[in-house]
């Protein structure tokens, strides 16, 4: 009895110094700048922190912080969290790029990755999907199902990102479709779902029968279901919202780069890097398609994002002209990635001028 009760011990003993010295898990935090709903941006980036909690388990303790305003609140939640012993943190808002570089300045041992920004410091890294791809093969479908050749666009901010978007869905729009136009209106809000749905009912009366956005809720979504019309879901599928308007969703998936620079701190080989990935990647995609939307049309989509992904297909390749009558991209050329990047014009096509 006694021998089994000091071995017992010794084993217990054992355990408690194996324990001691298991390394801590790296704690990795995400700031949100919307709150978290069923779809979106915000959803998008906590399926990547569970996707990367899932896949590294105990190695990792895993936060997300929701609805911080860009700016000064941004800067102050960024620096508690490095403060709090965070060892990685994703920031995925425009706005977040100054607050997360002021931060990591005196920070020097946390990594942090700005998603979204271009600015980069040696603890520093940038992140970006090129949502541009998906956005064109929407504007394909888009063509494909008017009736009116006229298509909405609910934006947040005048950024070059943007203004990809709304560029890449026109253009895939008028490759089908040479008529359409495209109507936008500027909210200078990513989550503001009653303005959000106020601008989708103003582009409906002006004969849009197809919406996109970039924004950050279903807004725009619900009120083509209310009136009958078409909408491209962008981050999530957004069916649950509007099950017989989505034409499709354009989707975004960050798990596996969430989960592959966690583990690169792990590992102690993360550097400073800047990521720029599309279709090929995985990080974009086209699927859940809707039920208005004929299979030859599906195909069609399908079809080009196999292009895409085998660089086939470029949507920025020329000739493209902006809408004052200049051309941007001569025929047998196609923009470069830091011209994308630094866009600042609307294509032909699109009716209006940048807000000033």
């Amino acid at each position: 009895m006694y021998k089994n009760l000091a071995a017992a011990f010794a084993a217990a003993l054992l355990s408690l110094s194996a324990a001691s010295q298991a390394p801590a898990p790296l704690k990795v935090a995400i700031v949100q700048v919307a709150p978290l709903t069923e779809a979106g941006w915000v959803r998008q980036h906590e399926e990547g922190r569970k996707a990367l909690q899932a896949a590294l388990g105990p190695r990792v303790e895993t936060r997300s912080i929701e609805n911080v305003p860009e700016g000064p609140d941004a800067e102050r939640v960024i620096r508690d969290l490095a403060q709090q012993g965070y060892g990685l943190i994703f920031t995925p808002s425009f706005g977040y790029m100054e607050p997360t570089l002021k931060v990591a300045r005196d920070f020097p041992n946390v990594k942090f990755e700005s998603i979204t920004g271009y600015k980069r410091a040696p603890n520093v890294a940038t992140a970006n999907a090129r949502y541009y791809e998906g956005r064109y093969l929407a504007g394909v479908a888009a063509g494909r199902l008017t009736k009116t050749h006229v298509a909405g666009y609910v934006a947040g901010f005048p950024i070059p990102e943007v203004l990809q978007g709304i560029n890449a869905f026109t253009l895939g729009m008028r490759s089908v479709d040479p008529k359409a136009q495209v109507k936008v209106v500027w909210l200078n809000a990513w989550f503001d779902p009653p303005r959000e749905r106020e601008a989708a009912m103003t582009l409906m009366n002006q004969d849009a029968d197809v919406l996109s956005f970039h924004t950050a809720s279903t807004a725009v979504m619900t009120a083509a279901q209310e009136r009958g019309k078409l909408a491209i879901a962008y981050h999530s599928d957004m069916r649950f919202a509007a099950p017989d308007a989505q034409v499709l969703a354009v989707t975004h998936h960050w798990g596996d780069y969430y989960t592959r620079r966690a583990r690169q701190v792990l590992d102690g080989t993360w550097t400073s890097t800047d990521t720029w990935g599309g279709v090929r990647e995985g990080m974009v995609r086209v699927e859940h398609f809707g039920p208005r939307v004929p299979k030859a049309v599906q195909d069609e989509v399908l079809a080009r994002e196999k292009d895409i992904a085998a660089g086939r297909l470029r949507p920025f390749a020329g000739p493209v002209a902006d809408n004052q009558g200049h051309t941007v991209v001569p025929p047998g050329s196609a923009m470069t990635d830091a011209q994308i990047l630094s866009m600042n014009f609307l294509v032909s096509g699109v009716q209006g001028k940048l807000p000033q």
